[in-house]
């Protein structure tokens, strides 16, 4: 059975424990993952949320409906299945990180910045062993070797799982300290991606906010919640 099926066959999702994890049945059909693996999750609270996400389907079944589905399915494909190259390209926005570019004015926003984005950097010195450089606009910046080295051996500490939620956390943010600072319970996801928006939001006092610029800033949010949810759903267990 492939997971997108195109219209609802099924009359109960359920979650049951299998090989590797949990599982996701419709009625008695496990569902498979587009490339056609067996989904399995390593939590129950995971398998159970993807199963009211296949309950709630109606006639036809709508992917972008279902984010923790689409999620596992990208954990078990593609995550897994390429690791070291999905480490390595998150791990490679330790040296371009958003919060060491900073404003060279107007003087409140590079208080707001310095604010905001200071305590994270020494967060990422003081406990990830990975003190980063700081500098005006978008020259590139040279990071020590060790420090990079350091956060790359963070996040490959994570789990299949855990790497894709981190994924979606720098891609939206554009910064892997913060997304580390969730996975580690340094920063809540709401104060992450406050903090990644402090350059969109003083543009957005200054000149009202542009409606397209809203849009996508509100798809982002859903998809950078919806990353956290997976997250969170990842560590407990019952």
């Amino acid at each position: 059975m492939s997971g997108w099926t195109a219209k609802r066959f099924w009359t109960e999702a359920s979650a049951r424990p299998c090989e590797g994890g949990w599982g996701v049945w419709l009625d008695e059909r496990q569902v498979r993952t587009p490339a056609k693996a067996p989904l399995v999750v390593p939590t129950q609270p995971l398998a159970l949320a993807i199963a009211q996400e296949w309950q709630a389907q109606e006639s036809a079944v709508d992917p972008m409906s279902m984010p923790l589905t689409r999620a596992a399915n990208a954990a078990v494909d593609k995550v897994s299945a390429q690791f070291e190259e999905v480490a390595e390209l998150i791990a490679a926005y330790g040296a371009s990180d958003l919060l060491c570019y900073r404003a060279e004015g107007p003087e409140g926003l590079v208080a707001r910045q310095s604010a905001g984005w200071d305590p994270l950097l020494d967060w990422a010195r003081s406990e990830l062993g990975a003190p980063l450089s700081t500098g005006p606009g978008v020259v590139p910046l040279e990071q020590p070797g060790q420090s990079i080295g350091a956060l790359a051996r963070e996040v490959r500490r994570l789990s299949p799982f855990e790497l894709t939620a981190l994924h979606e956390f720098v891609g939206i943010s554009g910064s892997l300290v913060l997304g580390l600072a969730i996975h580690h319970g340094r920063l809540t996801a709401e104060e992450a991606l406050t903090l990644s928006r402090i350059d969109e939001c003083w543009q957005a006092e200054l000149w009202g906010e542009d409606e397209e610029a809203a849009a996508v800033a509100t798809k982002k949010a859903a998809d950078f919640m919806s990353a956290h949810n997976f997250l969170k759903l990842i560590a407990v267990d019952t």
